[in-house]
This record gives C-alpha cells, sequence and structure tokens, in this order.
C-alpha cells in the first residue's frame, strides 16, 4: 500500500499541432505532486495553467506524453484506480427533470448500489450536503449553489478515499461557497483526501492543507500553506487586550505586565492571493 493518496511524477503532457511543421504544446512541464491521505491540497493557477490537464491525467482521463500518475498506489491509466476516486468536474451536468434523490439513486446504481443500502446511501448523502429539504424537487429548480452540492453529494456515493474537485465553487454566490467550503472541511475529519483545483485563493486559504502555484505547465511554488504564507525576514507579536502605552513599550513590558497574554509570536504572514501574483507575474522563477 502506498503512503499517497496522489503521487504525481514529472508529469509532462504535450498537446500535437494540427499544423505541418507546429511542433506539439507542452500544457504540463515535470510537474510532480504528491499528497497523503486525509490532507486537503489546493493547486492554483492561471488560465491555462495546466491545472486541469494535470487532473485529467490523474484520472486517466489523458494518457501522459512522460512521467507517471498514481492514486493509492495504483496506476491512473489502470480503470481499477478509480474504485477509490470521487469526481466533480467544473460543469458538471445533471437531467433536470430528476429530483435530488432521484440523480443520487441514479449514480448510486451506476456504482452498483442497491436496495435498503442505497436509499440509506441517499438520505445520509442529502443530510451531509443540507439538501434533505430538497430531496423531491426536480434539479431544475435548484440553485446553483445546490447543484454544486448535489454534485458532491453524487462525486461521494460510493464513498471514496480520493475526492477531486474542479473549482466546486465556481459560479456559486458566497454563502454556497461557505456552505461547500463547509463541506470541504467536514470530508477532511472524516479522513477523506481532497485535492481541489480552484482560482479562488481565499477559499484555498481557508480548506487546504498543502497548495500548489502552477504557472505556464510548471510547478513554481509548493509547501505546506502555514510555511508558504509566512514572511521570512519580518516577525509580528500578537497580544490580547493590550493598552496603548503597553503597545509603545512592548519589547520591554510584555514579559512582566499583569493581565495581558501574548496570543502568538512568529513570522508575520502575507496572503495567499499575494503570493499568487508573486510567482505569475514575475517572480515565479
Amino acid at each position: 500500500m502506498s503512503e499517497f493518496a496522489v503521487d504525481i511524477r514529472d508529469l509532462v503532457k504535450d498537446f500535437p499541432s494540427p499544423l505541418r511543421g507546429v511542433k506539439a504544446f507542452r500544457a504540463v512541464d515535470g510537474v510532480s505532486i504528491r499528497i497523503r491521505p486525509g490532507e486537503v491540497y489546493g493547486l492554483i493557477g492561471p488560465n491555462g495553467s495546466g491545472k486541469s490537464t494535470t487532473m485529467k491525467a490523474l484520472l486517466g482521463l489523458l494518457a501522459p506524453t512522460a512521467g507517471s500518475c498514481a492514486i493509492f498506489g495504483k496506476d491512473s491509466m489502470k480503470v481499477d484506480s478509480r474504485n477509490d476516486v470521487g469526481f466533480l468536474p467544473e460543469n458538471p451536468y445533471f437531467y433536470k427533470h430528476l429530483t435530488g434523490a432521484e440523480t443520487l439513486r441514479f449514480y448510486g446504481r451506476l456504482c452498483n448500489i442497491r436496495g435498503k443500502i442505497l436509499e440509506n446511501r441517499v438520505s445520509e448523502l442529502l443530510d451531509l450536503v443540507d439538501l434533505a429539504n430538497a430531496r423531491n424537487r426536480r434539479l431544475g429548480g435548484y440553485s446553483k449553489g445546490m447543484l454544486q452540492r448535489i454534485g458532491l453529494a453524487q462525486a461521494l456515493v460510493q464513498e471514496p478515499r480520493l475526492l477531486i474537485l474542479d473549482e466546486p465553487t465556481a459560479g456559486v454566490d458566497p454563502l454556497g461557497s461557505r456552505q461547500i467550503r463547509d463541506l470541504i472541511l467536514k470530508l477532511r475529519d472524516r479522513g477523506i483526501t481532497v485535492f481541489l483545483c480552484s482560482h479562488l485563493l481565499e477559499q484555498v486559504q481557508e480548506v487546504c492543507d498543502h497548495v500548489g502555484i502552477i504557472f505556464q505547465g510548471r510547478m513554481v511554488k509548493e509547501g505546506r500553506l502555514d510555511e508558504l504564507i509566512a514572511v521570512e525576514d519580518q516577525q509580528e507579536i500578537v497580544l490580547k487586550n493590550a493598552s496603548p502605552e503597553l503597545i509603545a513599550r512592548i519589547q520591554h513590558m510584555v514579559g512582566r505586565s499583569p493581565g495581558t497574554s501574548l496570543v502568538r509570536i512568529g513570522p508575520s504572514r502575507t496572503t495567499l492571493e499575494r503570493l499568487f501574483l508573486q510567482e505569475t507575474q514575475g517572480g515565479g522563477e
């Protein structure tokens, strides 16, 4: 058994040009990603940077030009590697005339789930995504946020160990985005590994343990989120209930001042958005 839920090594993907004499376009160039079980990993990058191509290669939908992709130690090009995977694409298609419960039953049967087990699974998932009250409403009457949540539910039908999400909050209002972020955190608490691709940096910063920044097909930055957003040459001290006078004398008084607690001291942090812009607008190399 592999120690990694996702193991992408030196992935290269070229797309040949339809024009004679024009060299192939390299969409992904030597990308490596390793995700341990139970982690939430966020892959971020501008449009056309290679995020979706990387995900499709991991899902076995595209054959790598070079390198390899594995899911829990199984080659992604083999069908059985997808038994432990749930996937929500950026623009999922649903049959609008089906209700929420009927939709989950449909996908459950595709996964060879039947009878009482299926009915229990449908009810459990509708509760998980907070759609139990809309279980008998047709999807044609669902909002964008509700459709994304029913999409998350269908991706979880077969109880996957790895959930792959491509822009899970695309086009969703702030409330719907918050609900989806909360769902991702619930899934992490259940031990499910989540690999998400997003350009919404605030969302990634709230839910991810590790982050990779991909730009022009190459990984330009990767690591633990708290380490990536630390500013190496700055320090900050956070105080609780400190008076203005104490702040002025902070370095001399903090250790001797009654009633003041030192909340945290350590590297000052930048934002993931600022780091992203730095790495993709001239500072990536």
